[in-house]
């Protein structure tokens, strides 16, 4: 039993060394690449030598934190809520005045109470979804 428990742990090591030597070779191979990418847009003039050494160390740095690390808050969020507000002055000081026989008011708030029941509804049905 102790020769087992043993096996496995030398398991363990020997995969956790040999992902490390892989990550790592993984790694050296990028930082090539992207040198030489910088390096062609040096040449070409679309990039200073400073702005490439940023952007090759840039590009190791995101590549060694990975994407796990990056997005460090994992609770979902709830959308933006947007509010419409209309200016009536600024309407009417640059838009013509209505015709005495049409209520404008009355139908932009019919429309206005129309859309917010449809942003309602869509805001329940996106609940209903996330809790499924």
């Amino acid at each position: 039993m102790r020769d087992l428990v043993q096996k496995a742990l030398y398991l363990g090591v020997g995969i956790a060394a040999y992902a490390a030597e892989k990550a790592g070779a993984n790694l050296q191979e990028l930082r090539t690449q992207a040198q030489k990418l910088a390096d062609e847009l040096v040449v070409r003039g679309e990039m200073t030598t400073e702005e490439a050494k940023r952007y090759v160390e840039e590009l190791i740095q995101d590549a060694q934190v990975g994407p796990e690390q990056k997005s460090t808050d994992k609770t979902p969020r709830e959308p933006r809520r947007i509010e419409i507000v209309f200016d009536d002055q600024d309407k009417a000081s640059t838009e013509s005045p209505p015709p005495a026989s049409s209520s404008p008011k009355s139908s932009d708030s019919s429309g206005v109470d129309e859309l917010r029941q449809q942003v309602a509804a869509l805001q329940e049905e996106l609940r209903r979804m996330r809790q499924q």
